[in-house]
């Protein structure tokens, strides 16, 4: 039997790449509403937005308002997304606790998505490095390796290109590497065999997997990482979120399905699934008629898994 970890964390993203695939635009005080409720719900880790230009991105202007926000709840390691040193410099003015860069291994994509190429990335974060460190900032810079298991625009995506994409990360500074899925392409024994060599390379400096579910995969590949050691995972309430630059793309691990199935298997995250489940019922009254995805929230919790709970809490 795998010896799985005693506890894994999940990294709300909703804000940032649930809101980003949407063309609503979500009202800052209903994305301030949302971070506290994931907050009391027991969520520590909440990528609240991306500083990419706002004629780009509308849905994400208010980015730098909600770090303000997200500070001043007491624990909550709040990220953003950003492209290049410019996105990297907001960053810390609002002292993120992190940013991640994207990377796509997929050079098609990456041209497509961030107008560079894979090295060109690993460039820019060199520079974000030299920055953070001479402006005495303490905002952790993770480089995130998306396409990592093929790509909708190019197609195959070779194992080797996203080890060496990531060597090639740590190499320029970052402190943290990730690999996602970003289109769904995953399966849980290219997984385990992928997440194994990265941690050959990275150790703990590869702490995040990214998965979308865009085949009904992306629990079964959770799964998988799990057996190899890592034990924190990217998701977002009622599974929304996709890439504008790679189509097909729909929907990532949603989050309320990932917090069950990690407590089903004994592995702690802090997280209180009832709590989660009423905030996915608001963002779903906020999001009307805007596609959701999830099955949790469709049956609710087992009466076992309740009873269960109030058990574990008797014992404590």
């Amino acid at each position: 039997m795998p010896l799985f970890p005693t506890d894994a964390a999940i990294r709300e993203v909703g804000l940032r790449d649930g809101l980003q695939s949407i063309q609503r635009v979500l009202p800052t005080q209903r994305k301030r509403e949302w971070i506290r409720d994931a907050y009391q719900a027991g969520q520590r880790e909440i990528e609240v937005g991306s500083f990419v230009p706002a004629r780009l991105l509308p849905q994400l202007a208010d980015t730098a308002e909600l770090v303000a926000f997200a500070k001043t709840l007491p624990g909550l390691f709040v990220s953003v997304l950003v492209p290049n040193l410019r996105g990297a410099e907001r960053a810390f003015e609002t002292q993120a606790d992190l940013l991640l860069v994207p990377l796509s291994a997929s050079r098609e994509h990456s041209l497509a998505n961030l107008r560079k190429t894979p090295d060109e990335v690993v460039a820019e974060v060199a520079r974000i490095r030299a920055a953070r460190d001479a402006s005495g900032a303490k905002t952790l810079i993770e480089g995130g390796i998306g396409t990592a298991f093929g790509c909708t625009i190019q197609g195959r995506v070779e194992e080797s290109e996203v080890l060496r994409c990531m060597q090639a990360l740590l190499d320029a500074g970052a402190d943290r590497v990730s690999i996602a899925d970003t289109v769904g392409y995953a399966g849980p024994r290219a997984v385990r065999d992928l997440f194994e060599k990265a941690r050959r390379i990275a150790g703990e400096r590869f702490w995040c997997g990214h998965f979308h579910d865009t085949r009904g995969l992306a629990l079964a590949n959770v799964y998988a990482a799990l057996e190899t050691g890592v034990a924190r995972f990217d998701a977002t309430l009622a599974g929304i979120g996709g890439c504008p630059h790679a189509p097909g793309a729909s929907g990532n691990a949603s989050s309320e399905d990932l917090a069950f199935m990690l407590a089903d298997m004994g592995i702690e995250t802090g997280i209180d699934i009832s709590g989660l489940l009423a905030l996915r019922e608001k963002v779903a009254q906020w999001l009307e008629g805007e596609t959701l995805h999830g099955a949790l929230w469709r049956a609710g919790l087992p009466k076992s898994f309740a009873q269960h709970a109030a058990s574990a809490a008797l014992t404590a």
